[in-house]
């Protein structure tokens, strides 16, 4: 790992903005013990943040509110087109197919992750069309587990140019996926900080916010 990315994270840590991703963390812990309503929501921002952006998802997310849930596919995706929303047939159509899982869904995570949040990742990138690991990760991380990697180009881009991995893949496959988590998970272990946290300095660092 590059010297300027360690000597960055140990200078972040005790700046301000350690102040401001301790409050992000509290924000998910909080989400962590709504109810399930809330954890849908979540989940349809993390399907729209696939091949597009943070902000906009937070966007779509406030605007659009409880018609994740009750909006009709054509209306959905006609909604999603009048926010600007590039992928809105298709975002519909997961939304509304994610449906299907709504009910029981915080149950259902709260049971996998107890042995591994890794279990219940892998239960959301079979059954949630639309989620990949990284969309998944960023679920979970979002309603409060802390121990999965959100490797978006962000952060595999922030790992490239501090000598972690060799390059910056298009695509990652399972295998690759873990893999690069379990090099963050070392430089975690390092800074004595969770994935979750290492995820928000780096992406901090890459884009000057921290968002959710």
């Amino acid at each position: 790992m590059a010297e300027s990315l360690s000597d960055a994270l140990v200078d972040l840590k005790i700046s301000p903005i350690s102040v401001e991703i301790k409050e992000r963390l509290e924000e998910f812990k909080v989400l962590h013990s709504l109810e399930g309503d809330q954890w849908f929501s979540e989940l349809c921002f993390c399907l729209l943040t696939a091949n597009s952006s943070a902000k906009k998802g937070i966007e779509v997310q406030t605007k659009i509110g409880d018609g994740f849930e009750t909006l009709p596919q054509k209306e959905l995706s006609a909604a999603l087109k009048k926010l600007g929303y590039r992928f809105f047939n298709k975002r519909a159509e997961y939304i509304v197919e994610a449906r299907n899982n709504r009910k029981g869904l915080k149950k259902r995570i709260h049971k996998l992750a107890k042995k591994d949040t890794r279990k219940a990742r892998e239960w959301l990138v079979e059954n949630i069309k639309g989620l990949g690991y990284k969309e998944a990760s960023h679920f979970l991380r979002n309603v409060g587990y802390t121990d999965v990697a959100i490797l978006d180009r962000h952060i595999l881009r922030t790992m490239h140019e501090n000598d972690l991995i060799s390059e910056v893949p298009k695509s990652l496959t399972r295998v690759q996926y873990l893999t690069y988590e379990n090099i963050l998970r070392l430089v975690a272990f390092r800074f004595k900080l969770s994935l979750a946290a290492l995820d928000l300095y780096l992406w901090y660092l890459k884009t000057g916010k921290v968002l959710k």
